[in-house]
């Protein structure tokens, strides 16, 4: 199959294009930086530079590489930029659809995330609706992935993968990353997080796993899929597992809850043949590579 990644740099798409290729797919990546582009080169895909906020060269790229599918790997989280990622959602989605539906393209695999739904007492699934009456901040988050799920969807086959929160190698949960900066009292520690030692509720999964899925999505049906390890676990438990991992202190437990902090059940993506290989945070954590 011939796959764009839209993305390709980015904690996921750095593992996804390697798995892409060694199962044979033709793979171009989208970087918006020569550096990027380098990158994915030295991987042994094509790449071409594009941003995603410009319509008229995504539409160029579309039409150049004439994909099969496409997948949608567009954060700013690296950055720990919020802001623009709510626009790469919105904006960069519609740019991005738009695009492949110019070229013909008709199946999408999308980046969402697992912690968008109304608040409840018991792991989401996604028959779940999203939280869209949350209040601000929160609310433009949802609706961020709104938008994104609701205009991918107007391809014609359209999986949007719900992730877990991400951990190991290029993400902020990693040895040396921003939650260990933090943790250890880092007041320049740029991320988006709750690291409270509380009642809250978090689904995690290792990013190799979330790669591993966005590659067997290319052959599931339409709809949104949680992508999470087996064991959502309160803030108090995972924490302080974390925080030896990583070699810092272990902030003090409370007794607080972020109401929609619930977690996420992954039955869907097992029931189509997909499993953690980490299974659980418990061992992850302290499995991480840099």
């Amino acid at each position: 199959m011939n796959i764009l990644v839209a993305g390709a740099t980015g904690a996921v798409g750095r593992l996804l294009v390697p798995l892409l290729l060694k199962e044979g797919h033709q793979v171009t990546g989208v970087s918006r930086t020569p550096e990027g582009v380098e990158r994915v080169r030295r991987q042994g895909a094509s790449a071409v530079q594009a941003d995603a906020f410009d319509r008229d060269a995504l539409r160029r790229v579309m039409a150049a590489t004439a994909p099969d599918a496409v997948i949608h790997q567009l954060t700013a989280l690296s950055d720990a930029d919020g802001e623009t990622t709510n626009r790469l959602r919105r904006e960069g989605t519609r740019n991005l659809v738009d695009a492949a539906r110019s070229a013909g393209v008709e199946r999408i695999v999308a980046q969402s995330i697992s912690w968008a739904y109304v608040p409840g007492e018991t792991p989401a699934d996604e028959t779940e609706p999203l939280d869209l009456g949350a209040a601000e901040p929160r609310r433009g988050m949802v609706e961020g992935i709104r938008a994104l799920e609701e205009t991918a969807a107007e391809m014609e086959t359209c999986v949007a993968l719900r992730y877990g929160i991400l951990y190991g190698p290029g993400t902020w949960y990693a040895p040396g990353g921003a939650v260990a900066a933090a943790l250890a009292g880092d007041p320049n520690a740029r991320l988006l997080a709750n690291l409270e030692a509380d009642v809250s509720v978090t689904s995690f999964v290792h990013v190799a796993d979330a790669a591993r899925a966005t590659v067997a999505a290319l052959g599931w049906p339409s709809g949104p899929v949680n992508i999470v390890d087996d064991e959502p676990a309160e803030g108090r438990q995972w924490l302080p597992v974390l925080a030896a991992a990583l070699g810092v202190p272990a902030p003090e437990e409370r007794t607080g809850r972020q109401n929609e902090a619930r977690g996420a059940s992954n039955e869907r993506a097992r029931s189509r043949g997909w499993e953690p290989e980490h299974t659980t945070w418990r061992y992850g954590f302290a499995a991480q590579d840099v």
